[in-house]
């Protein structure tokens, strides 16, 4: 089924919308969760609860793009669940190491999370993204939006992991110059 019918399945509070949605997007929603947690079980909840939340968002949204609005609420949900998680037992894992590379971006980590759930700070940030190249665009995005391993991405695109770790120094040094320049964060990189 097309994207347009199963948004408008959801406008007349049909709940085949859901059936379809799961059938056609639970292993995307799941990759989506599982970068973010490493937990089967976890990121299997968290696609449930995409559906709920779903069911709940659609209407009064209409979303343009319905993969990535599902990637988006998968994303706050399994984000959700890692700081629950992590309240309870602190660890590693990728998500952590992201914030801490995003940090050199940011203020200081304690507040990286809160800082880039900012809704204006979000939206400045896909604009300078949107701006890249493609691949670095695409890169980026991969490490930092669906929280994907550099071994993944570099086996994605064909490049080395160093390389790779070299285009994301590169990114996250433009997007500091970006955000100072729009005014976000200031020399000694404190956000305002």
């Amino acid at each position: 089924m097309e994207d347009l019918q199963i948004i408008e399945l959801y406008w007349k509070r049909d709940q085949q919308a859901i059936a379809e949605c799961r059938e056609k997007y639970s292993g995307y929603c799941f990759s989506v969760a599982d970068h973010i947690l490493n937990s089967r079980e976890d990121s299997e909840e968290c696609v449930n609860d995409t559906w709920f939340h779903t069911w709940n968002t659609i209407p009064p949204h209409r979303p343009k793009i319905l993969r990535m609005f599902l990637a988006k609420i998968t994303r706050r949900v399994a984000f959700n669940r890692f700081k629950a998680n992590s309240a309870q037992k602190r660890g590693g894992g990728q998500v952590m190491l992201i914030l801490e590379e995003l940090a050199e971006c940011l203020a200081d980590k304690a507040d990286v999370e809160d800082t880039i759930m900012e809704k204006e700070l979000g939206e400045c940030i896909r604009k300078f993204v949107r701006s890249l190249p493609v691949r670095e665009g695409d890169v980026f995005s991969r490490r930092y939006f669906f929280t994907e391993s550099v071994k993944e991405i570099a086996e994605e695109y064909g490049l080395t992991e160093n390389h790779t770790t070299v285009i994301l120094s590169r990114t996250r040094k433009k997007l500091k110059k970006y955000l100072m320049k729009e005014g976000y964060i200031c020399e000694a990189g404190k956000t305002l």
